[in-house]
């Protein structure tokens, strides 16, 4: 009997995991009373079944049994604990001490799941082809100041199917948005008392039920704006968190798993929590009860929402039983799946664990996130890296992915300076995080072209846009599928911050009013040559011809490129181009870009 609430025959059956535990009592609220029903034990289970359809009725669990943590036993009867499989929750999640103490009731401030038959959709193919435009977003921070939103749908799900934002996605030739963690989460325990609030939401507690925050409207908003979105042909990748929970380190909050099965975390042989995400836990998946419920959260977005697919926050853990195996249970149990196997599949390809980084080591049919892109195309356009270099990572990466490349190559993330950062601050500037600017990362490959942060300079103004156009067209010409995230096509600013997590403010708040309107179209004129040309830049073709570029005269020299000249600091640049397309590459006169049909060599 699989863990979850059916409802069936006029009945409904609650069933929930927790094999450790001495008794589970099913909770019922209405307003502030609460009903306790005790459940029976099913092997690993425990179930109760009880008339009627209870479609809308609130519930949680209380599990008793031994409290003794060092041994993995966390049973405390005071703690209303939420459903695993709970897909929708009357309210967000809220810190407080209480959530860690032993003996404190936790009724009042702990989210209650609600029993809920979601419709099913029958999941069309994902729109989203290999060598598309994905468009990585915040739903709160991308419309939350956007002046056509109206006030009531701001910072919602249901804002992405406004008119307004459909036609900026349409204009940039989206092929599929990516969306931060929009599931149920809770705060880190160090930011209520810094007054600062998660604003990026990979802190999960109940893996399926929607954040209340960002999709009021539940289950029903997320799937008709997927089906809004695919009605322009956008199709829609959930960023999901599967490797850890916002229930923390031990002396995180027992609100779910950790006071169910403790066993879902992955611990050292003295017992101790392993710590391969940096958040304190990892989920084991070598437990299969972790990768059954796993599945069944991308089982629930398919079927009841209808997306395309799935990018999978600290991916290797699913691979981890503890040491990453590339032919681990999970990635075939997917493949196995009818409504999974044909998903989009986007694994970012490192954790913090023993032999974390594991780019280029997925299955043939997961695409990765590559840094190595971001981090050699900011080295070349900065002066620290060659030509040759370069050129390998615009032509898909073959020494990471071989021929067939699976590289979704990108400029910036969510984690890390923007672009428009990387060009004007050498340093991170994170004091607002309230961590002394210790967090974030130390090494971006960044640069001011002369001066710190904001300026009216005009040279140095006219300098970081030189390059944000070439490091565009550097990403636009690439092969593989390409990921940009958004605002940074108008020139976004996070005011130096590279770790803007805790910023749920004007920081991260996208300002639709002072975007950099000509870059903009600059960035949507590259996309509609890429976009034209999609099928083409899936692989790098074998039958193109590398020149150098004579940079002063701006025409090739009709010369080919040899081993010498992509080491050499004194070649001005390279053009590589087929019967079907071409790009360039300027350093001298720091332009990058496809070859346009009038014979320029790259986007004004």
């Amino acid at each position: 009997m699989k863990p979850g609430v059916l409802i069936t025959d006029g009945k409904t059956r609650f069933t929930v995991r927790s094999p450790r535990a001495e008794a589970l009592t099913l909770c019922l609220f209405e307003g502030d009373s609460e009903q306790r029903v005790p459940m029976a034990r099913d092997g690993d289970n425990w179930t109760v079944e009880i008339k009627g359809d209870l479609r809308g009725t609130r519930y949680g669990y209380r599990a008793s049994g031994e409290w003794n943590p060092p041994a993995g036993l966390w049973f405390d009867p005071t703690k209303l604990l939420v459903d695993p499989h709970a897909l929708e929750l009357d309210k967000p999640f809220t810190y407080h001490s209480s959530l860690s103490s032993y003996g404190i009731e936790t009724a009042a401030i702990v989210p209650k799941a609600i029993v809920t038959a979601p419709a099913l959709v029958a999941p069309a193919p994902p729109l989203f082809r290999h060598g598309g435009l994905i468009y990585e977003l915040n739903v709160r921070s991308f419309t939350m100041l956007h002046p056509d939103v109206p006030d009531a749908i701001r910072g919602t799900v249901a804002a992405l199917a406004h008119p307004a934002i459909i036609k900026h996605l349409k204009r940039l030739h989206i092929s599929a948005v990516e969306l931060m963690p929009i599931v149920a989460w809770i705060d880190e325990r160090h930011l209520p008392p810094l007054g600062l609030t998660n604003a990026w939401g990979y802190n999960p507690v109940a893996m399926m039920a929607l954040d209340s925050r960002l999709c009021p409207g539940g289950v029903a908003e997320l799937r008709d704006t997927v089906a809004a979105l695919r009605a322009e042909g956008i199709g829609v990748i959930l960023d999901i968190v599967l490797n850890h929970s916002g229930e923390s380190d031990v002396l995180g909050p027992v609100i779910s798993l950790r006071g169910l099965d403790d066993a879902a975390y992955a611990h050292a042989p003295d017992g101790s929590l392993i710590n391969d995400t940096g958040c304190g836990n990892t989920l084991d998946f070598g437990n299969p009860a972790v990768r059954a419920l796993a599945l069944d959260t991308l089982r629930h977005f398919v079927s009841h929402c209808g997306v395309d697919g799935f990018r999978f926050d600290l991916a290797p853990i699913m691979a981890r039983s503890p040491a990453f195996a590339a032919d681990a249970p999970m990635f075939a149990e997917i493949a196995a799946d009818p409504l999974l196997a044909d998903r989009i599949l986007i694994a970012e390809p490192w954790d913090i664990g023993p032999g974390g980084y594991q780019l280029g080591a997925f299955p043939p049919n997961w695409l990765e996130w590559n840094d190595r892109f971001r981090d050699d195309v900011r080295r070349f356009w900065k002066g620290e890296a060659g030509l040759g270099l370069l050129a390998t990572r615009i032509a898909g990466s073959s020494d990471i992915f071989g021929k067939a490349s699976r590289s979704v190559n990108f400029l910036a993330a969510h984690d890390g300076f923007t672009l428009a950062d990387s060009l004007a601050y050498e340093q991170r500037h994170n004091w607002a995080n309230g961590e002394q600017n210790h967090d974030g990362h130390g090494e971006n490959f960044s640069w001011n072209n002369g001066i710190e942060g904001e300026t009216d300079n005009p040279h140095v103004l006219a300098a970081r846009a030189a390059y944000a156009r070439a490091m565009l067209g550097t990403l636009f010409m690439s092969t593989g599928s390409i990921m940009l995230t958004s605002g940074d096509e108008f020139g976004r600013s996070q005011r130096g911050n590279n770790n803007a997590y805790a910023q749920d403010n004007e920081i991260t708040w996208i300002d639709w009013e002072r975007r950099d309107l000509a870059l903009e179209a600059f960035t949507c004129q590259l996309s509609a040559w890429r976009s034209s040309i999609i099928s083409a830049l899936q692989s790098f073709p074998e039958d193109g011809k590398w020149q150098i570029l004579n940079s002063t005269k701006m025409h090739l020299t009709d010369t080919e490129m040899h081993a010498d000249d992509w080491n050499s600091p004194l070649t001005p640049g390279f053009q590589w181009q087929n019967s079907v397309y071409g790009f360039t590459v300027d350093r001298a006169g720091t332009k990058a870009g496809p070859v346009w049909p009038s014979g320029t060599q790259s986007a004004q």
